[in-house]
């Protein structure tokens, strides 16, 4: 009778070890890819990396890209605003929905590079949510409220004046007088060659009967601007109807500002002989 074999126990790691692979030379091989492939591979990547790059830059340098900015570091005084007051209900209401609900919209700001005073960027629109953004950071100390959404744009200095005036155009009407107080002091900041040309450029949108309103209002805010207080509270009636007065008697303060001349010395009497 033949003698049985006995089996031995199965291995577990028997099938978890792949075979060798032999090459064609007979030593063992390996599945790394061609020395070609490699090199195309890294060309490939590094060019996704430059275009993808290129793109950022691209929208960046076109305002498409929002940034977060230390509220520190926003001069809010780069351009001279067209608001020259601030409704406090106004203010309270927006600060609210910034606490509840966040920052939906992003400001304009400008780059300055660095500046003595740490200040990095302009503000070119935005000014009411950044003074919200201020006021919830300095009640709360949230960090969450230590910076602001904020698009870097690159314009020029008429584009820049243009922005602010739209925005506050479509979120808050404005008075007359405001909007011809932004056309004088853009003329006196040298963008604008003259009067005409800067309501036409801020306004460009307005009918032309409202341009016309404004531009009275520019000879108001010649004549009074420094000495008004309550100036936004001039209704259109009033405004206009002070324009003729004001362009005929616009030299008197000039005349009044005038030191006076000495009266003539008396003349002396001869004694006539009689």
């Amino acid at each position: 009778m033949a003698k049985r074999k006995r089996l031995s126990p199965a291995q577990p790691t028997y099938l978890s070890t792949a075979p060798e692979n032999k090459s064609a030379l007979g030593g063992p091989g390996t599945l790394s890819a061609p020395p070609i492939a490699q090199v195309a591979s890294e060309a490939a990547t590094e060019g996704a990396l430059q275009e993808l790059t290129a793109v950022l830059e691209t929208a960046r340098a076109k305002g498409l890209m929002i940034e977060e900015i230390v509220l520190g570091a926003i001069d809010e005084t780069h351009l001279v605003r067209d608001r020259l007051e601030q409704d406090e209900e106004e203010m309270g209401a927006l600060v609210g929905s910034l606490r509840a609900r966040g920052q939906q919209t992003p400001i304009e700001v400008v780059a300055l590079g660095q500046t003595a005073d740490g200040k990095t960027h302009g503000l070119i629109s935005g000014w009411r949510r950044l003074t919200a953004m201020r006021r919830l950071y300095a009640e709360s100390n949230d960090p969450a409220f230590a910076t602001i959404k904020a698009l870097v744009i690159q314009p020029d200095g008429a584009e820049a004046y243009v922005a602010m005036v739209e925005e506050n155009e479509i979120r808050v009407n404005l008075s007359h007088y405001e909007r011809a107080r932004i056309a004088v002091r853009a003329l006196r900041e040298g963008v604008y060659s003259s009067q005409k040309y800067a309501l036409q450029s801020l306004f460009a949108n307005a009918t032309r009967a409202k341009r016309s309103k404004i531009g009275s209002f520019v000879t108001l805010v010649e004549a009074l601007d420094e000495d008004l207080l309550f100036p936004t509270a001039i209704r259109e009636k009033l405004g206009l109807g002070w324009r003729g007065p004001l362009r005929i008697h616009q030299a008197l303060p000039m005349r009044w500002s005038r030191p006076c001349a000495p009266p003539p010395a008396p003349r002396q009497r001869r004694n006539r002989r009689c």
